[in-house]
């Protein structure tokens, strides 16, 4: 089963928003065994859409439009379908107790004849009730074709996807079964990995397709099965897997990507009863904010010292200036004294610590651009480790998330 997205919209093309609903859509299709054969925005324009539903129907058989669906003038998704499917707009009573509801109970503005006016829906639509918005979602079906259009708005589009669209695809066709299962790597690149596991790989069975999902500091590795039995798939996936682990068992650090690397060291701190803090400078914050993501937080992380400055180092840290004046901010001693400091501060089991020059200048001393030591105490003492994690400020901040993350989990093993 094949599927298309259309983005409607001038604002994704101009780069006003990012295009997070296709994401979306594409993982939640790829679950239930749809396949995305092609994913495009296109702009508020009728004769846009039209070419483009034209297109997609050659390729498809579920074209899922989203966005172009508000009240002004610039939303046409309504107009143009009933064009497209020859019918005409009628008034759904429902639909329009609904909107006065929501203006009711949740706007302080009152209601306009251009609120009603989405009420009014294409007659040989099947409508999908939006519980959180105004705009309704609409199921053609055109010979063995489906036509879905939802919201733009992504938590109204979300929320229409996995309570009305789902379900109904499910109902509507026979799909294969489809199981996917991610391992997680830290410390090495898809190339080094590549060559380690070329002779697993090559002897993968055909049913199951593998790929190389690297971004900074990480490979993620997904294998993907396919076939009519959904338990029979499970199985071969995770035989492949035991197989694997062992070829990259020191930079292996679980599976599934919704267990990210902060989540599994969340689990493990809370299990050994154990806290962590963090000193940050170059990374301003951005560690204790993927820590801090996770619910229940709180029973583990003590807090987060951003000292972005000498003062706020000596202050809040204890660094010695002295310190600083010798070695400078950029260092192995100032790395380790922030986590010390943090640890005191916070009387937490670890700490993290971070100072590096990000760019997009050579930082005091002449430390070199994405020169970055990372400190970790413990209760048996304290490490620096120092990295050049390159020349691209934002890549170097992340890079350096990462890699903190990745020694404090590796710390945590022993």
């Amino acid at each position: 089963m094949k599927a298309e997205l259309v983005s409607i919209g001038d604002e994704i093309l101009i780069g006003q928003i990012v295009n997070t609903n296709s994401v979306f859509l594409a993982t939640e299709l790829n679950k239930i065994g749809v396949e995305i054969v092609q994913i495009s925005s296109v702009s508020d324009k009728k004769e846009i859409i039209i070419n483009a539903l034209d297109e997609a129907r050659k390729r498809a058989n579920i074209i899922i439009m989203t966005g172009g669906l508000g009240p002004t003038k610039d939303d046409v998704t309504k107009h143009t379908l009933c064009e497209y499917f020859d019918d005409h707009l009628v008034k759904n009573e429902y639909v329009l107790e609904h909107i006065e509801n929501i203006f009711e109970k949740y706007v302080t503005t009152p209601i306009s004849d251009m609120n009603r006016q989405q009420a009014k829906l294409p007659s040989k639509a099947t409508i999908l009730p939006n519980q959180f918005g105004t705009a309704a979602g609409m199921w053609f079906m055109d010979q063995e074709q489906v036509f879905i259009s939802l919201p733009g708005v992504p938590y109204e589009m979300e929320a229409l996807v996995k309570n009305e669209v789902l379900p109904k695809i499910q109902q509507q066709f026979v799909l294969p079964a489809l199981y996917h299962k991610t391992i997680l790597t830290y410390g090495l690149g898809e190339s080094v990995i590549a060559e380690r596991i070329a002779d697993w790989e090559n002897n993968l069975p055909d049913s199951i397709k593998l790929a190389y999902l690297p971004s900074l500091g990480r490979v993620r590795l997904r294998l993907s099965g396919k076939g009519t039995e959904l338990e029979i798939i499970k199985k071969q996936v995770n035989v492949q897997i035991e197989k694997v682990i062992p070829l990259i068992e020191d930079i292996y650090f679980g599976t599934d990507e919704d267990q990210s690397i902060e989540f599994i060291i969340a689990e493990k701190l809370s299990r050994l009863g154990k806290t962590l803090s963090c000193a940050e400078s170059c990374t301003g914050g951005a560690i204790a904010t993927r820590l801090t993501a996770h619910p229940g937080a709180s029973s583990f992380f003590k807090g987060s010292a951003v000292t972005y400055d000498v003062g706020s180092k000596t202050t809040l840290l204890g660094v010695e200036r002295e310190m600083i004046n010798q070695y400078g901010v950029v260092s192995s001693p100032v790395a380790t004294a922030m986590a010390i400091g943090a640890q005191k501060k916070y009387n937490s089991d670890f700490a993290i610590a971070t100072t590096g020059n990000a760019g997009p200048t050579r930082g005091d001393l002449g430390q070199e651009e994405g020169t970055v030591f990372i400190g970790l105490a413990t209760s048996e003492g304290v490490e620096s480790f120092k990295f050049n994690m390159g020349n691209n400020r934002t890549r170097v901040i992340q890079k350096t998330v990462n890699q903190a993350l990745e020694l404090l989990y590796r710390k945590l093993l022993k």
